[in-house]
């Protein structure tokens, strides 16, 4: 067992192992098919669209929560190993968790037939379920925007991914802890609409 969770690639072969036994045994037992029907692709969608958004919002929230304050504690002399291997490989799946949220999002709507009503926040229909997933979509697409677009340039800088003097290195830090901190702020009433989009409207 102790192997096993050494390795992470291990790991989470064994917790897809582990789901896949999981959704036979409740088939099983509960008699229920497994239809891969419209409704369990909107599922499995959703599940993505889920997963995504954890990996996303998990790493945003770790940034905000714990590296940006702990970094003024952190010993000069140890900063170095947050910047050149911490920092990009959590930017990795940030960005990436980002990207596939905003997919995945963007797939489960249009199977459900409600993409265009969400995108214009429920004006079309009056759907006060869309108006809630509707802003949630809005607010997840400008934070994805943020993140593609303004905190990963500008992290690459600072990081001294890319070529950039002190002077813009500090800049750009400063600007994508900033929107860093907006997209903090917006993930607070976008998981609060996608979250009553399901279980208040």
């Amino acid at each position: 067992m102790t192997s096993l969770l050494e390795s992470l690639h291990k790991t989470i072969v064994t917790g897809v192992v582990l789901l896949i036994i999981m959704v036979f045994a409740v088939a099983g037992w509960h008699s229920v098919g497994l239809d891969l029907d419209q409704a369990w692709w909107s599922f499995f969608v959703r599940w993505l669209h889920v997963l995504s958004g954890v990996m996303w919002i998990g790493i945003l929230w770790y940034f905000n929560f714990v590296q940006i304050p702990t970094m003024p504690k952190i010993p000069d002399e140890l900063k170095p190993a947050i910047g050149k291997h911490i920092a990009p490989a959590a930017l990795f799946w940030f960005r990436w968790g980002a990207m596939a949220t905003i997919v995945t999002g963007l797939i489960l709507a249009a199977l459900n037939g409600y993409l265009v009503e969400a995108i214009t926040i429920g004006l079309t229909d009056g759907v006060a379920k869309h108006t809630a997933i509707g802003i949630g979509m809005w607010l997840g697409t400008i934070m994805w925007f943020n993140v593609w677009f303004i905190i990963w340039p500008n992290q690459q800088k600072a990081l001294g991914l890319v070529e950039a003097d002190d002077v813009t290195k500090k800049a750009s830090a400063r600007t994508a802890m900033l929107f860093s901190r907006t997209n903090t702020l917006l993930s607070i009433p976008m998981l609060y609409a996608m979250v009553s989009a399901q279980n208040v409207y």
